[in-house]
């Protein structure tokens, strides 16, 4: 019997195809609905730290369904509408609008008048905006758009026909005919831009997945009509967070204080702390917690007094800040199920080649994290353009929930296995001082400027773009490719993280010099214990040799080596496919902002690297001479 049941994976309701994502199966093409489709069995995903980020009050995860249990199982994931709803029958052509109410279980939309009962195709193109709005695209319109007889202009009806030639290629093979009047259109330059807006119709203002009594919204926007598995009909908007516990358990008055905030009538008395109730509220909650009414007092005085010193939107804030403190002094966090790190070394000691050594003084912080847990949520979506942030020309951000403020978002929570190794931070800061490497990632930094993804790389990079970060995103890269071949992970299985981000002048947070590379496949994977075994010596020393052995030469250069601006918007120097660039589950900001030239130098800039390499090669040469 055919197995004819359609199949999500859990992490593949966040990326790809989320909220607002296009999925095919089989033949069938669906989008994710929004989450008011969600069921309520959808189980709750704890991430506090995030949750405060983007400023919601919690996350919830797809419910599984056991495997071998799909027919008996009454839990139920997100809704996936079925989009385009024009269809078309692969033998005779006709196309066909369908609808909910043809919908029948477990069963595809069959073709009634061709024998066999052929599976109908979804049609090629779909419409889309910047507001994030999708729909089909008008196709009797269209296939009347160029009629020249009045009774071609007059026709009102959907008998339409997609006819495919073989007397020529391209699009122009491709027609949308009219079975009554027999009026016809090519689909020749349909991608081109305002097309539709020549046929006079404008953008529907809806989303697929909208129920009846939903109104479309105003919009503006000019519709493009795209093919349905183009890469610009969905940019996904997605934030992860390490779950790291506090670093220290709390004291006595910090459990008396928490015990106030989560008494359930504490929101009733900040709301209205001056009201003819507050009193009561005050007396309840004290003798609720154990405490006096003075300190409840004192308690809510402090929270006024933290939120006026605390600026509604801190510039600063990032939540690498604090993985960042968890993962450089790991004996600061203990007694965690989720997040259990060790510090390690690289098993370097005195009779060690100068080579070796110099790395050891380079990177004098080596962790591994035994587990790690990570939630990645998924916050919105924008169409043909990504959104550029607060400010700029681009896509508009979707909400999950596009009727209302979403007051929780969907997430994914995954275990792994991880690898952290932190600089030297004098010999970085004196290296990122030295004017020929300030210049060179200053040029960067004016296509970084110019480009429409400036407010989220930014957002990573921090205000300023520094040297460190371009050249530990791009060691965290070669990183990856390096212990793809050693731990037994492939490269889609691990994912970076980049701790190198610049602060305010007048900020207090320490410095980042550092790189974590994990597992989060949400799989077996996760618990190989490849990674871990990789960060002991004396196998990361190794690694990292050969890594920047790997990174001196490219099968495309000089081309590669010379380049002074590659990949989308010139954001990328000496990176490319051939020697840097990894799958883009990999990368925290798209393969962007990468140059093997800060890592290991050439003739007009010294890589950080640079005297370890050599030091390694002349040592290399030795040992042949000798021999």
């Amino acid at each position: 019997m055919k197995d004819i049941r359609r199949k999500v994976r859990r992490t593949q309701t966040i990326t790809p195809f989320g909220v607002g994502g296009i999925i095919d199966l089989r033949g069938e093409s669906f989008v994710a609905a929004d989450i008011r489709s969600w069921a309520r069995s959808a189980e709750r995903v704890e991430s506090p730290r995030l949750a405060a980020r983007l400023r919601v009050e919690d996350f919830r995860s797809a419910p599984v369904i056991p495997s071998g249990k799909a027919a008996y199982a009454s839990r139920s994931g997100p809704s996936y509408v079925r989009f385009p709803k024009w269809l078309f029958c692969p033998q005779c052509r006709e196309m066909k609008l369908w609808h909910t109410d043809l919908e029948m279980r477990d069963k595809h939309p069959e073709c009634a008048r061709c024998p066999g009962k052929p599976q109908l195709a979804p049609m090629r193109f779909i419409q889309v905006c910047r507001a994030g709005h999708m729909a089909d695209i008008d196709w009797r319109r269209w296939a009347h758009s160029q009629s020249e007889s009045h009774e071609q202009r007059q026709c009102q009806v959907n008998r339409l026909r997609f006819v495919a030639s073989p007397d020529s290629s391209g699009l122009e093979a491709l027609r949308v005919t009219c079975d009554v009047c027999r009026a016809d259109r090519t689909l020749a330059g349909i991608s081109q831009k305002n097309v539709l807006k020549q046929l006079q119709k404008g953008c529907t203002g809806t989303h697929p997945w909208q129920y009846g009594e939903d109104e479309p919204e105003v919009c503006e926007e000019t519709p493009q009509a795209v093919q349905r598995g183009a890469s610009n009909v969905y940019f996904p908007v997605t934030h992860s967070a390490i779950d790291i516990p506090a670093p220290s358990g709390p004291s006595e008055d910090d459990e008396l204080v928490l015990s106030v905030v989560d008494n359930k009538f504490w929101p009733d008395f900040t709301s209205a702390p001056d009201g003819p109730l507050a009193g009561d509220f005050k007396k309840i909650i004290a003798a609720q917690c154990s405490v006096s009414e003075d300190f409840v007092e004192s308690v809510w005085r402090r929270t006024v007094d933290e939120a006026a010193a605390k600026p509604s939107t801190d510039p600063d804030e990032d939540l690498s800040i604090a993985e960042w403190a968890a993962l450089s002094a790991p004996e600061s966090v203990s007694g965690s199920k989720t997040f259990f790190v060790r510090r390690t070394h690289l098993g370097i000691d005195g009779t060690a080649p100068h080579s070796m050594q110099q790395l050891a003084a380079t990177i004098p912080t080596v962790v591994v994290a035994d587990r790690v847990r990570e939630v990645r949520a998924l916050e919105g979506f924008s169409r043909y353009e990504p959104t550029p942030g607060d400010e700029g020309e681009g896509g508009r951000l979707v909400s999950v929930n596009t009727a209302r403020r979403a007051r929780w978002l969907p997430a994914v929570e995954t275990y792994g296995e991880g690898i952290f190794i932190a600089l030297d931070e004098n010999l970085l800061s004196a290296w990122e001082e030295l004017p020929s490497v300030r210049n060179w990632t200053r040029r960067i930094e004016r296509d970084l400027d110019a480009s429409f993804k400036v407010d989220r790389l930014r957002a990573k990079s921090g205000p300023v773009l520094l040297p460190r970060f371009v050249m530990l995103h791009t060691l965290a890269h070669h990183f990856i490719r390096q212990l793809s071949y050693d731990s037994g992970y492939n490269a889609a299985s691990l994912r970076e993280r980049v701790y190198a981000r610049s602060h305010l002048l007048d900020s207090t947070h320490p410095p980042q010099a550092g790189v974590f590379i994990y597992t989060a496949a949400g799989d077996a994977e996760g618990t190989l214990g490849g990674l871990v075994r990789q960060g002991r010596p004396p196998h990361l020393a190794e690694t990292l040799i050969r890594l920047l052995e790997s990174a001196q030469w490219c099968s495309q250069d000089p081309l590669c080596a010379d380049s002074t601006g590659r990949s989308l918007a010139n954001l990328n120097r000496a990176a490319c496919h051939a020697c840097t660039l990894l799958p883009e589950t990999c990368c925290e900001i798209d393969n962007s902002i990468l140059d093997r030239t800060l890592l290991i130098g050439d003739n007009e800039v010294p890589g950080f690297f640079q005297g370890i390499l050599r030091a390694a090669l002349e040592e290399s040469v030795e040992i042949v001479d000798h021999s």
